[in-house]
């Protein structure tokens, strides 16, 4: 039995791969881009939130949403760690993101206008996350399974909060549930694509599939996605944004209208409303914490070199 035959029988067996273990060059490689883009876009995340700290419309608010922030940093850096044992250099794939040769959610490139976005975002966009990231605790490699325990914990919370947010305005003035109308109206399309495309136009799914490192299909999670949410939105009294969208009695599922994949595509490519806000935000993040970065190094290794002359 060869090596690449071993390490499928372990992969079909459900065990989890670890660090140490022998792996092929494509799997390690799969696993560096999703990971790093998935840490990419816990960061990136923040941005269009932290934008709301400042103005949130009350004291609990300001806590509740600082918190979840601060969440998201942290799950930044459990990918970004969970990267390294790959091999990978940190600051490689940050470089890599800033350079446009790395990717992050496409859902960030859209603008949070007002408070009931932030509601729509903790609601849609972290429900979206939930879903697939749900999936990603099964995931084949063991550093990043562990990873998403935590992560799915606090994404839970935060799905929760935002629905409450909504829940608020749907039951307050007409403005505001207009508000949270306008923002449904807004966030709901742009994450059913979070999924990605139909899986047929992806040359790397089959593989990653027989890799377990995806568990579903990308049209198998935004069902799940659809039919999760639909009564939620409902229950709020907000009207879906969907003439095609109606439910199908036989399967029990939703059946929806066509998604604007060239709008994606787009968005990707870097032409999105916030693409070049969100890049210069990280650049400018990166040059300057550069000297935080060199004197906690310096730091770290005067102690080593101190303990070890100990």
């Amino acid at each position: 039995m060869t090596k690449e035959e071993e390490f499928q029988a372990k992969i079909d067996r459900d065990v989890k791969i670890e660090p140490k273990d022998w792996m092929p060059d494509a799997y390690r490689k799969t696993l560096i881009r999703q990971m790093s883009q998935h840490a990419h876009s816990e960061i990136v995340g923040m941005l269009p939130e932290g934008n709301w700290i400042t103005r949130a419309p009350s004291l609990r608010r300001k806590v509740s949403l600082l918190a979840k922030v601060q969440d998201e940093a942290g799950h930044g850096l459990y990918l970004y760690s969970a990267v390294e044992t790959l091999g990978a250099e940190r600051e490689k794939t940050i470089d890599d993101m800033i350079a446009g040769k790395a990717k992050y959610s496409s859902i960030f490139n859209y603008p949070t206008l007002s408070w009931a976005d932030i509601g729509a975002v903790g609601w849609l966009v972290d429900g979206a996350a939930i879903v697939n990231q749900v999936a990603l605790q099964r995931t084949s490699y063991g550093p990043y399974s562990r990873a998403m325990v935590k992560i799915c914990k606090e994404e839970s919370f935060h799905q929760r909060q935002g629905y409450e947010i909504m829940m608020e305005m749907c039951n307050g003035t007409k403005e505001q549930k207009a508000m949270a109308q306008d923002a449904f109206n807004r966030f709901w399309w742009p994450s059913l694509m979070m999924f990605g495309p139909a899986d047929a136009e992806s040359p790397n799914t089959a593989q990653s599939m027989a890799w377990r490192v995806k568990r579903f299909t990308n049209e198998d999670l935004r069902q799940q996605f659809i039919d999760m949410t639909i009564p939620q939105a409902e229950f709020l009294g907000l009207t879906v944004p969907d003439p095609d969208l109606k439910k199908n009695e036989e399967t029990g599922n939703y059946e929806y209208g066509e998604i604007d994949w060239e709008e994606f595509f787009n968005v990707i490519k870097g032409n999105g409303p916030c693409n070049k806000e969100r890049i210069a935000a990280r650049r400018n993040a990166r040059d300057n914490g550069q000297w935080v970065r060199e004197a906690a190094n310096a730091y770290a290794e005067k102690q080593r070199i101190k303990k070890k002359v100990a």
